[in-house]
């Protein structure tokens, strides 16, 4: 997802909702922290933004999944974008986080859902450090989305989240691996596999197989003119939301590619905050 230029003005169509006034005791002011492990690699890193007068009865969380194909990109890639959560969702308590990036023979997958789950866990297991609710959305990007989907509906045992922000994620990884050479050839390294020699892995790996009635409401973001992750990949996911019953909305930017900025970027911050809102 591209960094905007319009940030600030994002910021100031945002800055028209309404904000709840808070008081902050001592012990929950509002905090910033970079770069806190939360697993023994290096790479295992998050960034927290804590709002002022937090509560583990009330403060909502958002986790941030970076994208990058598995195997690039970082949780800096969002650092642009928590200003602007923090204007629309001052209430809200937000996580930033990394995973381990794949390489040829190395971090192969699952590491990443496996170190996406390690972070949700882990965030969920603080909350009385952090003051914060166990009511979570995950937001995720491309890859990123991909790895919220695939959190969201397959590992629910200890976080089942509230919502579900899916920007231009892959669903069902044996149809990309179909649909294009170039992502063949990242599928292949990353799963060292394919899918005619071990079609469990991929379907083990897809989130639209994990769907069922009782999944969270979902939020699917595509652009029309993508190439990299096609439209049918969230047109997939919609229709086996719909099918089992479960809440969600699908926004497509017709002229739009794999990720997007300007009015288009700013329409969907507003959609978010609309969608969460109706979904708390």
């Amino acid at each position: 997802m591209r960094v905007p230029v319009l940030v600030s003005c994002m910021m100031l169509v945002l800055s028209a909702c309404d904000k709840k006034e808070v008081d902050p005791t001592p012990d929950t002011a509002a905090m910033t922290q970079l770069n806190v492990p939360y697993g023994g690699d290096p790479k295992l890193k998050m960034d927290l933004y804590l709002p002022a007068g937090r509560s583990e009865d009330s403060t909502r969380v958002i986790i941030l999944i970076h994208g990058g194909g598995w195997a690039d990109g970082d949780k800096a890639d969002f650092t642009p974008y928590v200003t602007v959560l923090q204007q629309q969702f001052p209430d809200y308590a937000i996580f930033n986080i990394n995973y381990r990036l794949a390489a040829p023979g190395v971090n192969l997958f699952p590491t990443q859902e496996g170190d996406v789950q390690f972070a949700i866990d882990y965030i969920y297991a603080n909350r009385s450090t952090y003051k914060i609710s166990g009511n979570f959305v995950f937001l995720g990007a491309s890859a990123g989305a991909h790895l919220a989907l695939l959190q969201g509906y397959k590992h629910t045992s200890t976080v089942k989240p509230t919502a579900i922000i899916d920007l231009f994620g892959p669903t069902d990884l044996t149809s990309l691996y179909n649909s294009s050479p170039l992502a063949a050839i990242a599928l292949t390294q990353l799963l060292a596999t394919t899918p005619a020699a071990s079609p469990g892995a991929y379907e083990q790996s897809s989130p639209l197989f994990f769907i069922n009635s009782s999944s969270p409401p979902t939020l699917i973001f595509q652009g029309g003119r993508d190439q990299v992750v096609p439209p049918v990949q969230s047109e997939m996911l919609k229709a086996k939301l719909d099918t089992a019953g479960v809440p969600n909305q699908y926004v497509l930017y017709p002229t739009e590619a794999h990720g997007w900025e300007g009015a288009n970027l700013a329409d969907t911050f507003i959609k978010v905050a609309a969608f969460l809102r109706a979904h708390p």
